[in-house]
């Protein structure tokens, strides 16, 4: 079919099209008038991520914000906050709704799980976009009681969250009081038992003398590594050239003499040029350069005999202080022996204080826990009684029944004429006929003018058409 049928079918049974989309119309304005008046109130809450717990320290900032916010969604809808709606408005002690509850259940069940799943179904609860904020709406009959629910969800939410935070909290102190209890007495246990085996091997608590011997054994431990490090620094320069120890490099004197003799053999050098071999002051200036070379080597060979000294000093002094390590360990040691049983003792005493403070210290932090008010969820807005119903929605309702109307007139249009054709142009007669076209002829009524003639009521008509032939004559 072309847009040209189209538009000729339409034309042809607008008025089936135009009734059925005006009905249409009419049958929404009347099903919206029908329809009971619907309120919405809205209030919204703010989950804040980065408030930090006042008794732990911790915050919520490492959860992972959309799965947080869907969790806080799932409890918002959930039964327990429905059911704690129910208590803070009373509604099961409403004798209208029980009168409801029995007609619909015939008083099977439990009316508060009745009444908790009847305010579910009209709840609508929606994370907002790249926000931390809930927005909680309520749809309802009657504006009053609506925005009341929706402030008494908020409201029930915030008091589960709370609970949520509470009651494992209060559960983990009840526990933590009873193992501290435990803890105190295994300590006091541990601590009868040190006394007893203090008083028995006549060991008093602080003892001053095994301190003594202990820094007396560090002290010479201490001075027997200075020791062995200055003796294995003699014994790297022994091995090493006289000339490039650190102390000969080092030595104002050497490098003086250095210095004396590089000055002293560049006169030579000079001298040697003008004077001869055998002139005095030739020789004279040699004479001067080989004794500079002597005392050179001289001072050279004394820094290195005090190295050598040094490295035997060292090793004489290191031998000392090895046997009086091992002497001073011995006295340690059996020391030590005397009181390794005090010490066992002391470890018993020390890990039943450790788990004692431990548990006190979780105890008294999990008592605080179920005793805060405080919680990261901040109401933003109260619900307020809404003037205007949510629905029905006549204008949009009426729209959508002109929109489908329309639709639906075209469909019964098309439908009617593809049941019963009709030609409505040549288009019509070559697909139905399946045969060429010869001529046109167009239907008009003809009119008689005043001078008794036949005429057309206008212009634009012909009573009889030009018939054109196949071969292109017209008659």
């Amino acid at each position: 079919m072309s847009l040209h049928q189209f538009f000729l079918i339409l034309r042809a049974r607008y008025r089936l099209a135009l009734l059925i989309a005006v009905g249409s119309v009419l049958l929404a304005l009347v099903v919206s008038f029908l329809l009971p008046r619907q309120y919405t109130a809205q209030t919204a809450v703010l989950v804040d991520m980065r408030t930090p717990d006042p008794v732990a320290g911790g915050s919520l900032a490492g959860v992972v914000a959309p799965s947080y916010l869907a969790t806080q969604v799932d409890i918002i809808t959930g039964d327990r906050v429905a059911q704690r709606v129910v208590s803070m408005l009373k509604l099961d002690e409403k004798a209208e709704l029980r009168q409801r509850w029995l007609a619909a259940t015939e008083g099977r069940g439990s009316l508060q799980v009745w009444l908790a799943d009847s305010l579910q179904k009209r709840l609508d609860v929606r994370p907002a976009r790249e926000s931390n904020v809930i927005n909680i709406s309520y749809k309802g009959g009657d504006a009053h009681s609506t925005a009341q629910i929706a402030n008494a969800f908020a409201q029930a939410y915030m008091d589960t969250n709370l609970a949520l935070k509470t009651e494992p909290a209060r559960i983990y102190a009840e526990w933590f009081d009873e193992q501290a209890k435990a803890s105190r007495s295994k300590l006091e246990d541990a601590q009868s038992r040190l006394s007893d085996y203090q008083q028995k091997a006549g060991i008093v608590t602080s003892d001053e003398r095994l301190d003594y011997e202990t820094a007396k054994l560090g002290a010479i431990s201490a001075q027997l590594t200075g020791v062995q490090v200055a003796t294995t620094d003699s014994q790297s320069k022994r091995n090493a050239r006289s000339d490039s120890v650190a102390e000969v490099m080092d030595s104002t004197l050497i490098n003086s003499l250095k210095t004396d003799i590089g000055r002293m053999d560049a006169k030579v050098q000079e001298t040697s040029v003008n004077l001869g071999p055998n002139h005095p002051q030739l020789q004279r200036m040699q004479s001067e350069l080989a004794a500079l070379r002597q005392r050179l080597v001289a001072e050279t060979r004394s820094i290195n005999a005090s190295i050598n000294t040094a490295y035997q000093v060292g090793k004489d002094r290191e031998r000392e202080l090895m046997g009086a390590v091992a002497s001073q360990k011995s006295r340690v040691l059996k020391f030590n022996k005397d009181r390794d049983e005090l010490n066992v003792y002391r470890r018993d005493v020390e890990a039943a204080q450790r788990a004692y403070e431990e548990v006190s210290k979780n105890a008294s932090q999990t008592r605080l826990q179920s005793l805060t008010n405080q919680t990261n969820v901040v109401r933003l807005n109260t619900a307020i009684e809404p003037l205007n119903p949510s629905s029905p929605k006549t204008v949009l309702n009426l729209l959508i029944a002109a929109f489908c109307g329309t639709l639906l007139g075209i469909a019964c249009v098309l439908f009617l004429e593809f049941k019963n054709r009709r030609v409505r142009s040549v288009e019509d007669i070559t697909a139905i006929l399946e045969l060429p076209v010869l001529g046109r002829i167009s239907s008009a009524r003809m009119v008689m003018s005043k001078s008794g003639n036949l005429r057309l009521p206008g212009p634009g008509r012909l009573a009889l058409g030009a018939v054109k032939l196949g071969d292109g004559k017209t008659i």
